[in-house]
């Protein structure tokens, strides 16, 4: 299945463009630029930065906006599971093109505060930042 495109470089905002295709009903994973750093590993603390949009909808949350990365454990469940599947292995310094089917991300319920319906996939543009080893 073909996935959106996406501007500019590491730690810029990205711009999605969307093909004329449905979403895959699969995660979907296309490294935009590979970093060099540590490779990330499940239980680890990372800080992204990152661009969320519906497919072919509408932008419902960015890092980029706010001016600040994000950190989080990534690959212990504390993100929705297409983060977990999709971040494990990313090396630091990587840009990574995300889709998300709904039964990786917010499920049937979706997330209504955000915008996110039960049938959205997701995509996300995630600049890793750094890793770190939670002892």
């Amino acid at each position: 299945m073909p996935l959106p495109t996406a501007t500019g470089s590491f730690g810029d905002k990205p711009v999605l463009t969307f093909p004329d295709a449905p979403a895959s009903g699969e995660l979907e994973v296309e490294p935009l630029v590979l970093g060099e750093g540590d490779v990330v590993e499940a239980g680890d603390e990372i800080e992204v930065d990152y661009l969320g949009q519906v497919w072919g909808g509408r932008i419902f949350d960015s890092s980029y906006d706010r001016g600040a990365p994000v950190r989080f454990p990534i690959g212990v469940g504390a993100v929705i599971r297409g983060w977990d599947e999709a971040l494990v292995g990313a090396s630091v310094g990587s840009r990574v093109l995300i889709s998300i089917p709904p039964h990786l991300g917010y499920g049937p319920r979706g997330m209504p505060q955000a915008g996110i319906g039960g049938t959205d996939t997701l995509v996300f543009v995630v600049d890793v930042r750094g890793t770190h080893r939670r002892r």
